[in-house]
């Protein structure tokens, strides 16, 4: 039946009030507005009160005012229709709906990263300069300065000393400065100093030859050697908290921790690496080189490594909040007081802070234990420790591998408890098979592999929780905090293995590193607790 057929059987009511008129026209306007029916042209040509005729315009009126009222009672009729033609669209086979690509895991993004392949590969040939370097200086010293009246021990130690001291003075200083100052810079400028100090220690050498200083009468070329690792070290300090805070700048969140898995096995294995291979690696270069000069060859390896990590990371970019010029920066210490109280307000990072400074404890111990447990084993000699320490480098690399594919499937803290009852169960092996050559590789390659998944998930959680702006001062009391570690082991292991014995210690190494990892799942599941979404 047609609307107008309907109006005319309909035996014509009074005019409704004015209340009620404009009570029925907001219920249809409303209902023609959520139906999207073309009922507003019937609102729109509504006859007005200016132009009142007789009895037509009321009929019409009362034609508009009924379709009015009736599209309002047809209106869950007309949503159920519309919310029907969404559930069909939604029914449609998946075939035909695009879906959105998954985001690809792993090492794929990480290694398709151009900015991130040339900070990696700055970083591997700077961190192996760095711990060759003290290869070096040890060799430099028993070609020059060693004599039957002084054991090498005192020389070693004065150089060791002259590494450490700028670490533990500088460290956090340098990460404070690192923030206010674009990172490309220091990180090119770094190395290229780096690597032109070590190019004319030969020439400082050969200067020097005969002449004393001081009231010691120490022998002038060493002590100009010693000014030169003290200045190497200087700018080691502002190389690594700015290496560290470039990274979240060119990696996105989700692949943090593929290329940490990447950064921070690079970082554990040159320390491990540096010590195995550096003396044959030298020994190779002179021989190699030998047309340039006598002795030549150590000098141009170690210092052309900085160089050529300098020249890599010139082609670096890095994504950087311009920093305001006209502002006025705070002074230097503030900063750092910055650093420690953002440390101390979030105790995930300063719990990932502190086991990554155990780690490193148990692995420069290792580096002093391995030449003790080579002497003890009968299949090798003492100075074939380094094939103990290249098992441990080999677990890095699978565990990073492993890691950079799946370790996303995990929480931070799940991995880093996971890593620390690996490596006490490890180091608890080792103590118990210690005379034994395959047993001990094998136990020292699961201690890598286990360390590894302590160190990444770490590194990850400081660089994923720590502002930009907070970066460098972070990263440089990580760094600070790291090289004690590296640094105290190396004096204080032989000695404990020499009152205590080597079970012993590597015993009391096991516990150290269960105890770090209970603490910080604790912490960590706390932060979850009272920050949910929290890894």
């Amino acid at each position: 039946m047609r609307l107008s057929d309907r109006n005319l059987e309909t035996p014509i009511k009074s005019p409704p009030s004015n209340g009620e008129l404009e009570a029925k026209k907001t219920v249809g306007r409303q209902g023609l507005a959520s139906a999207r029916v073309p009922y507003r042209r019937i609102i729109a040509e509504k006859p007005t009160a200016e132009k009142p005729t007789a009895e037509k315009p009321t009929a019409e009126k009362s034609i508009a005012e009924n379709s009015i009222a009736e599209s309002s009672v047809e209106l869950p009729e007309l949503a159920k229709t519309e919310a029907i033609g969404k559930k069909d669209i939604s029914a449609t086979p998946a075939a035909l709906v695009p879906e959105s690509p998954e985001p690809e895991g792993g090492f794929g993004p990480v290694l398709k990263n151009r900015n991130f392949l040339t900070l990696w590969s700055g970083q591997v040939f700077s961190q192996l300069a760095d711990k060759v370097y003290l290869v070096l200086t040890i060799a430099l010293i028993a070609s020059q300065f060693d004599n039957s009246d002084q054991a090498i021990s005192g020389w070693v130690s004065a150089i060791t000393i002259a590494f450490t001291i700028p670490a533990v003075l500088f460290g956090s200083l340098a990460g404070a400065l690192v923030d206010r100052w674009r990172k490309k810079p220091v990180l090119v400028i770094s190395n290229l100093a780096r690597g032109g100090l070590v190019l004319t220690l030969p020439f400082l050498l050969w200067a020097s030859v005969g002449l004393e200083f001081g009231p010691m009468h120490l022998p002038l070329g060493f002590c100009l050697m010693l000014a030169v690792t003290f200045l190497v070290s200087t700018l080691t300090q502002f190389f690594a908290p700015a290496e560290q805070a470039a990274i979240p700048s060119i990696v996105d969140r989700q692949h943090l921790l593929a290329a940490n898995s990447l950064y921070t096995t690079t970082m554990m294995a040159s320390v491990i690496v540096g010590f195995a291979v550096g003396e044959p690696v030298l020994k190779f270069a002179d021989s190699l080189l030998s047309g340039l000069g006598e002795g030549l060859g150590k000098e141009i390896v170690v210092g052309g490594s900085y160089c050529l990590a300098g020249l890599i990371l010139l082609l670096l970019k890095i994504r950087e909040t311009p920093k305001d010029s006209q502002a006025e920066s705070p002074h230097v210490l503030e900063d750092i007081r910055d650093g420690l109280r953002y440390l101390g307000k979030n105790h995930r990072v300063r719990s990932a802070m502190s086991q990554l400074v155990i780690l490193f404890c148990i692995f420069a111990a290792l580096a002093v234990l391995a030449v003790r447990m080579a002497e003890i084993m009968p299949e090798i000699k003492a100075d074939q420790f380094g094939l103990l320490l290249a098992a441990s480098g080999a677990g890095m690399g699978v565990s990073a591998g492993i890691m950079g594919h799946f370790g996303a499937s995990f929480s931070h803290r799940q991995l880093s408890l996971i890593g620390s009852i690996g490596m006490a169960v490890s180091l608890s092996g080792i103590a118990l098979f210690g005379q034994h050559l395959w047993p001990v590789l094998f136990m020292i390659g699961v201690l890598g592999f286990f360390g590894a998944m302590v160190g990444v998930p770490m590194q990850t959680t400081i660089q994923a929780e720590t502002p930009e702006d907070m970066r460098g001062k972070v990263f440089g009391l990580q760094n600070n905090a790291v090289n004690i570690a590296l640094t105290l082991p190396l004096a204080i292991a032989s000695i404990a293995e020499a009152f205590l014995g080597l079970r012993v210690v590597l015993l009391g190494l096991a516990i150290i590193a269960i105890a770090g990892g209970g603490l910080n799942w604790y912490i960590s599941k706390k932060a979850v607790t009272e920050k949910p979404g929290v890894n």
